[in-house]
């Protein structure tokens, strides 16, 4: 029976990510997100004692799409999530996987001594991390 290698966080995940910030608009994330080719957005601590948030393209539909406002009046920390899951780049994707499902997400702030260092996905975890291996 052959030895299982372990694939990290690290391994998989997307580290192109893009930093804006919360008082951007919508409009601007919107560009942002076509510029990096991402669907999500990690948005910037404020300070020290802040948290990082994420804004999404679901967050996005759900919150100005449906609700008819307009995108370039509207700013991200109206609609992002925050304090956002981070995860360190060592964990292992089948827990990151069962996290995930825990918390009913499908992406994370990959973490580094406080600092971002990517974005992981479900599709990142099954597409990297299982058909390459």
């Amino acid at each position: 029976m052959s030895e299982r290698s372990i694939v990290r966080v690290r391994d998989v995940m997307k580290s192109n990510f893009r930093l804006v910030d919360g008082m951007s608009t919508v409009a601007e994330a919107l560009n942002t997100m076509l510029e990096v080719e991402s669907m999500a957005l990690v948005v910037q601590k404020r300070n020290a004692d802040d948290e990082f948030g994420m804004v999404m393209l679901s967050d996005i539909a759900r919150q100005v799409l449906a609700e008819d406002k307009a995108p370039a009046r509207v700013n991200i920390y109206e609609i992002m999530s925050k304090p956002v899951i981070e995860v360190k780049p060592e964990m292992d994707i089948r827990y990151c996987a069962r996290l995930f499902g825990r918390f009913r997400i499908s992406r994370a702030l990959v973490t580094e001594e406080g600092k971002a260092v990517g974005v992981v996905s479900y599709t990142d975890m099954v597409i990297k991390g299982m058909i390459d291996r």
